[in-house]
C-alpha cells in the first residue's frame, strides 16, 4: 500500500521511501523517513495534492510523490 492510497483522516506508518536521486533525498529531508507515523488531513478538490500531518507539522505532497512511499495502514 502507498501513502497515496490512504483515505482522509486515516493514518499510516512509513515502511519504505521509493524514488531515486534528488527526489528521494528531498522526501527524506522533509521528514518522510521509515517508521514515521503520518495522517492524511486533507485532499485538494481534484485529488491532488495531499495535506499530511507528521512529527507535529503539516506537509503538502503531490499524489505522484506520495505513491512512491510504501506504508502500513494504522489507526489515526
Amino acid at each position: 500500500m502507498t501513502l497515496a492510497q490512504i483515505s482522509v483522516g486515516h493514518g499510516a506508518r512509513i515502511q519504505q521511501v521509493g524514488g531515486s536521486g534528488a527526489l528521494r533525498r528531498r522526501l527524506l529531508e522533509m521528514g518522510l523517513t521509515p517508521k514515521t507515523k503520518v495522517t492524511i488531513r486533507k485532499v485538494a478538490p481534484l485529488g491532488d495534492p495531499l495535506e499530511l500531518s507528521l512529527r507535529g507539522y503539516s506537509l503538502t505532497l503531490r499524489k505522484e510523490d506520495a505513491a512512491l512511499i510504501e506504508v502500513e495502514a494504522a489507526n489515526a
